[in-house]
């Protein structure tokens, strides 16, 4: 089973830029999709954005689409979700996830979970 811990959520104003990284222990990552996902307060999990195993593949939501950027990290194991010019509405719990297929946007469509980290983005 693999474990996934987030970092890097922090308070950011509109207009800046953040970097959010996933580590996985407990087995590689290699093999296996990577995705971002979101939760605002009131709101349901939504899909941000995935790679494939190979990192030959990406996708994203149409809301970040232009503004975020998720690649394989230089680190074994890690991920990362660059969020260029964010806004308020970006503002939410930031989860990374495993899965088989990184065209997945669904949350059913990935088995493991980090606790999430949070993004606040300020006027």
């Amino acid at each position: 089973q693999v474990q996934l811990e987030e970092s890097g959520g922090e308070l950011v104003q509109a207009g800046g830029s953040l970097r959010l990284s996933c580590a996985a222990s407990g087995r590689t990552s290699i093999g296996f999709a990577m995705a971002w996902f979101r939760q605002a307060p009131g709101k349901d999990r939504e899909f941000v954005a995935s790679i494939s195993a190979n990192g030959g593949s990406t996708y994203y939501a149409d809301i970040v689409k232009g503004r975020f950027t998720i690649a394989r990290g230089n680190a074994r194991n890690t991920e990362v979700l660059q969020m260029s010019s964010p806004k308020r509405g970006d503002t939410a719990d930031y989860y990374c996830a495993e899965g088989e297929w990184a065209s997945s946007t669904e949350a059913g469509g990935y088995d493991s979970w980090g606790q999430g980290t949070q993004v606040t983005v300020s006027s």
